[in-house]
C-alpha cells in the first residue's frame, strides 16, 4: 500500500513496537505512515480511532479489517469468555469500524473496506467453533454491507488459507498443514497484498471473496 502511494493507518493493540517498526520501515523508504493504538473491544475506542486517523492523516478512504482473535474451543467445552470475545473483535469490532468509515467519507470520494477472513467458511468443520461462527459472520456481513453501502463503498474479502504458522501449531504442524492442500501451499504474505491491490484496482467487484488457499477448502 504504501509503495503505491498510500498513506498507512497502522493500528495496535499491544503490539507498539513492531507497529512503530513498521512505520519506520515504511517512512524510510519514502512512505507515509502513523501508529495508532487502541482496544477493538471497546466501543469508543474503535469511533476514537476511526476520528484520530482523519485529524492526522486525512480521511480514511480504504479500511483493511485484519485483527483477530483464533483460540480453540469445541462443543461440549464451549467458554462464554472465549466466545464473547470471538464475536467482538472478529465481527463486532470489523462491523463498527465500517460503519464508522462509512460516516466520515467524504461526499466526493469512495471508499473499500476489505475483510481478512479464513478459507474456513467455505470448509465448514466444528473445530475453533467459536472463531468459526464469528468469521462466518464476517463474511455474511461482508455481503451485506456491500449492499449497505454502495454505491460509494464496496466491500470485499480475502479468505487466507495457512500463511503463518498459529500459536496452536509446531513448525511440522504448520508444514503438514500446508502440504495437506491441493497445491501443497499455502499463500505468502505477498500473495495476501497482491490481492488487496486487486481488488482496489477493479471498480466493479463487491461482496466478494478471494481465497488464497491452495486449494485447502476443497479438501
Amino acid at each position: 500500500m504504501a509503495e503505491a502511494g498510500w498513506a498507512v493507518a497502522i493500528h495496535y493493540r499491544k503490539s507498539a513496537v513492531e507497529a512503530e517498526a513498521l512505520a519506520r520501515q515504511i517512512c524510510g523508504g519514502g512512505g507515509r505512515a502513523r501508529t495508532f493504538q487502541a482496544d477493538l473491544a471497546d466501543r469508543q475506542a474503535l469511533e476514537s480511532l476511526v476520528a484520530t486517523i482523519g485529524r492526522e492523516l486525512g480521511p480514511l478512504t480504504t479500511l483493511i479489517n485484519n485483527a483477530s482473535e483464533f483460540l480453540p474451543d469445541s462443543i461440549g467445552h464451549l467458554d462464554e469468555k472465549t466466545w464473547d470475545l470471538h464475536l467482538c473483535i472478529n465481527l463486532k469490532a470489523p462491523v463498527f469500524l465500517s460503519e464508522a468509515m462509512a460516516r466520515q467519507l467524504p461526499e466526493n470520494a469512495e471508499g473499500n473496506i476489505i475483510n481478512i477472513i479464513d478459507q474456513r467458511v467455505w470448509n465448514l468443520t466444528a473445530e475453533f467453533f467459536s472463531y468459526t461462527i464469528s468469521k462466518a459472520g464476517l463474511w455474511t456481513a461482508t455481503r451485506t454491507l456491500a449492499q449497505a453501502l454502495a454505491p460509494r463503498i464496496r466491500v470485499n474479502a480475502i479468505g487466507p488459507g495457512p500463511v503463518l504458522r498459529s500459536i496452536h501449531q509446531t513448525d511440522d504442524d504448520f508444514e503438514r498443514e500446508k502440504q495437506s492442500t491441493l497445491l501443497k501451499r499455502g499463500p505468502s504474505e505477498k500473495e495476501i497484498a497482491t490481492a488487496v491491490r486487486f481488488i482496489l484496482a477493479t471498480p466493479s467487484l463487491t461482496g466478494q471473496m478471494i481465497v488464497l488457499d491452495g486449494g485447502q477448502h476443497l479438501t
